[in-house]
């Protein structure tokens, strides 16, 4: 009978859990009921639980409160997707039931599995049942009841793992479109591969392991250019705080001074710092003025760059810092070389190469966040998959941070358009807010599986007409697609029907289509410009 678990077998469940999502990753992608080529579920999860994983190795022989904290920590920094950030609150609420713990016994795993749903709950706006949240929620009710009544760990995790997979399978009875698709959540299922993966090592004591090797392009990528690197010590370290809620502001004026690339998240009772020093020792004396060290890495990188055979998965916020304070300043999540290219030239200083198929992690929106010299930082996410992985950015960030929900990247130059250097920043706010519900916004892609949504059958292959967010069309040709959203699109009050078309369009067809909509709609500008955008045959805006 095992009655509690140590930080050690913590450690060990969450790396079966992790290497067993990440195992299973495809099978979760393959879930999304949405048949376009995206940062998938299964995708943003297993690069979410990728990123805690260096960091729990070098909690096993704390305690099982300091296992939490890094896996809450790492989660909510390296959070990709929606999806991402709810696993990443979830992890927060283990943080928050563990507290002081050493080791965990049943009321207190259940006490955590409670507190991980409550976290995730309210994380969400506007919560929906039969999606990750309600197989989270089930399982904390599951552990609930039975905590009083089971003593042995592994018979506990059983039957919390049980309940899950039941609430899985109910997900396509409370959301319609699952059942239609014939899948289940894969949020959700995605949750139970982390569960399972668990419950896997306390039953047989063994942790599953990688199918493959893992991909450490991320952190190679950081680090590309040799000849740029001025810091050669990639530092980072987690501060417990000698006393609890006092500001490190001290801490952070003292060591900034010693590098660049610095990032301090300061919480309640612990600061986690990343920077680029030569001095890692004097940063790390610095350190334990505050408190004690929790976990420490110290990376080589002008080695880590001569060692290098990989390129990143994905780049570095592509920026001109500011040489000094401006009063406002603006990210933007964009990929395609010509839609960087009319961003910048719109006035934004910092583009996150990602979007559809990459979602940037929270710590690559807060990294750009933070070599930003500005009074107002405004945001535009560009992907509904993203806009959490921002706020949640913002919130780790000191600085005035702005998030605009855009949806798609469109949005975002018309923001930029409206944009008035002398207005305070809640009028620029409000005036975004009016260009988005004035602009209407469409994307044309390939179908990458066959099915059926709001009535239309859908065939791999086929190009789809996606206006607004929803699928409105299934046709031949990228034209009569990106055709058949502009006619949902365009009315007789429309002036400006703007189309940036992608890698995988010539410039001959796109020059062709555009003057054939000039014809068809010859009060309206026809704007053409070539986004070279992967995925997205075209962008389409209609104002």
């Amino acid at each position: 009978m095992i009655r509690e678990v140590n930080a050690k077998t913590l450690v060990d469940m969450f790396v079966s859990g992790a290497n067993n999502l990440i195992n299973h990753r495809q099978q979760v992608d393959d879930m999304n009921v949405f048949p376009v080529p995206d940062g998938d579920t299964g995708t943003n999860m297993s690069m979410t639980m990728k990123a805690c994983v260096a960091g729990l190795r070098a909690a096993a022989d704390t305690t099982v409160a300091k296992v939490a904290s890094s896996v809450a920590n790492d989660t909510l920094r390296g959070a990709r997707g929606n999806s991402g950030v709810i696993l990443s609150q979830l992890m927060r609420g283990f943080k928050k039931a563990f507290a002081d713990s050493a080791t965990c016994d049943v009321a207190l795993w259940a006490k955590a599995f409670k507190a991980a749903s409550d976290c995730a709950y309210r994380a969400v706006m506007k919560p929906t049942e039969g999606t990750i949240l309600t197989v989270a929620r089930e399982m904390s009710e599951c552990a609930v009841k039975y905590a009083p009544e089971v003593e042995d760990f592994a018979e506990f995790m059983a039957l919390i793992t049980d309940a899950g997979n039941k609430a899985l399978a109910r997900t396509p009875e409370l959301l319609p479109k699952l059942k239609q698709a014939g899948v289940v959540d894969s949020g959700g299922q995605g949750l139970m591969y982390i569960i399972e993966g668990m419950n896997y090592f306390i039953s047989k004591g063994k942790i599953i392991e990688l199918a493959e090797p893992a991909d450490d392009g991320e952190t190679a990528k950081a680090h590309a250019e040799a000849e740029d690197i001025r810091f050669a010590y990639c530092t980072e370290c987690i501060i417990d705080k000698a006393e609890k809620g006092k500001s490190a502001f001290k801490f952070k004026a003292a060591v900034e001074k010693l590098g660049d690339s610095m990032v301090i998240v300061d919480d309640d009772d612990l600061v986690k710092l990343h920077i680029h020093t030569n001095e890692p020792n004097i940063v790390l004396g610095e350190a334990l003025k505050i408190g004690s060290l929790a976990s420490v890495k110290i990376e080589n990188m002008r080695l880590q760059h001569s060692e290098m055979v990989a390129s990143s998965a994905s780049a570095p916020a592509s920026q001109t810092p500011a040489a000094e304070k401006t009063k406002y300043a603006f990210v933007s999540v964009a990929v395609g070389e010509g839609i960087a290219s009319i961003l910048s030239d719109l006035g934004v200083t910092a583009i996150i190469e990602g979007g559809q198929t990459m979602n940037p992690s929270t710590d690559d929106i807060l990294s750009a966040i933070e070599t930003i010299n500005s009074d107002n930082i405004f945001v535009f996410p560009n992907n509904k998959n993203v806009i959490m992985s921002a706020e949640q950015a913002a919130k780790l960030s000191d600085k005035n941070v702005i998030v605009i929900a855009t949806t798609a990247v469109t949005q975002a130059m018309s923001c930029m358009l409206v944009f008035d250097e002398n207005a305070d920043p809640d009028a620029n706010k409000e005036a975004f807010k009016e260009a988005i519900s004035l602009s209407k916004s469409a994307q044309v892609t390939n179908a990458v599986r066959d099915t059926s949504v709001d009535g239309i059958d859908i065939k791999e292959g086929e190009y789809l007409s996606i206006v607004d967010g929803k699928i409105k069309a299934s046709c031949q040709s990228s034209e009569l697609a990106a055709e058949a959203a502009i006619e949902l699109m365009a009315d007789d009050e429309s002036l400006t029907i703007s189309l940036f078309y992608g890698a995988d369009v010539s410039e001959e067809s796109a020059e062709a289509f555009a003057a054939s909509l000039e014809e068809k709609y010859p009060e309206c500008d026809i704007m053409l410009s070539a986004g070279a955008q992967p995925v997205y045959h075209y962008l389409i805006s209609v104002e």
